[in-house]
This record gives C-alpha cells, structure tokens and sequence, in this order.
C-alpha cells in the first residue's frame, strides 16, 4: 500500500533531529522512553532474559547507526519495534541448531467424518487471551511449549501484530508459508489451552 508519509508529531521530529546531531541527551531519552516495552518484546520472543536485554540493546545500537535513513514513513516507535524484533530472530536463527520438531502431536485429531474428535472451544487470539491478566501465564506457558518455527510465526502475527507479508520477509519465508504455520499454531495452542478453558461439568 502506498500513498504520502504520515507526518511525525513536532517533538518526535525534533527528537529525530537531535538523535541525527549524535546528541547524547537524545538517545538517553530514546532509550528512557522506549526500552522498557522493547525488552518486554524480546523476552516474549526469546524466554531468556540475557539473550532479550542483548537484543534491545543491539536494537538500539543498530538504531542510532541507522538514523540518518530514518525517513519517517512510521513512527519512531513502530521503527524500532521492527529493528528489535529483527534482533530477537537474528538471536533466534545463531542458537544452536536442532531438528525441527513437530507439530502433528499437538494438533486437533479428526474423525473419518470430518468433525472433531475432542470438544474445542471458539478460538480468541493469543494477544487477547494475554490480555487477560488471569490466563496470562497459561497462555505463555502454552506458546513455550510451541515448537520454536511455529512459535516465532504465531509471536510475530498475533502478538507483535506484523501482518503476513512482513512476517515472512523476515523470517525468509513465503506468505502461504507463513499462512499455514500460524494456522497449525493457532490449532495447537487452541488444543494445549482447551482443558484451561473448559466450563467445568453442570
């Protein structure tokens, strides 16, 4: 989709001017105002609290190296909300490599017929079940147990809210791709959750 730049609100501009002048005072604010939710991101996606503090803090050194093409076709936020998560999956591709595990045993089974084999309950969102303080660690616990290829893609869709065709450039994938593991995922934390969320027997 194209079409005219939204403009930056004056302040941020002004930030962006002072970042680009190698003020320090400027980046100590950027860091100030933007760390905190950037290192919730990448514990979300990385579950290791050295490895997400190294990739905000790598965010932020890739960021002040790159400012000086920051055109400001976003937000300064939505820019480094990307430049984080880049460094999370970067982190994410250098951990040692396993075999990929499969999904198949954590997905819904169905009968000759078509139809459920178990009760499954109308799917919500991983970001709204999140949302939810009481079934919050539930949740993560159930994407923790995702494996890692699936878990990234349902990270990078549902709770970081990238849309398909950003998701698969940067995990180098297709689109249809990226379509097929979130639905597998969504499939199987819906399974994993279902007995979390099952009205108790009247």
């Amino acid at each position: 989709m194209t079409g005219m730049a939204t403009p930056l609100p004056d302040t941020e501009s002004a930030l962006v001017e002072r970042l680009r002048a190698r003020e320090e005072a400027a980046c100590e604010e950027l860091v100030r105002a933007h760390s905190g939710r950037l290192l919730s991101v990448a514990r979300r996606m990385l579950r290791n609290e050295e490895d997400a503090r190294d990739a905000v803090q790598e965010g932020f050194v890739s960021a002040f190296r790159a400012i000086q093409r920051f055109n400001g076709d976003c937000r300064l936020s939505t820019w480094l909300h990307r430049i984080v998560v880049n460094a999370a999956l970067m982190k994410i591709r250098t951990r040692s490599r396993r075999p990929e595990e499969s999904i198949d045993d954590m997905l819904p089974r169905f009968l000759a017929d078509g139809h459920h084999a178990e009760p499954t309950s109308e799917w919500a969102s991983a970001n709204t079940l999140l949302e939810q303080r009481e079934t919050r660690e539930r949740v993560r616990a159930a994407i923790d147990q995702l494996p890692e290829s699936y878990r990234t893609v349902l990270m990078l869709r549902d709770i970081e809210e990238l849309d398909t065709a950003e998701t698969a450039q940067l995990l180098g994938l297709t689109p249809n791709t990226v379509k097929i593991r979130l639905h597998r995922a969504r499939q199987a934390l819906a399974k994993i959750l279902e007995p979390s969320f099952r009205p108790p027997d009247s």
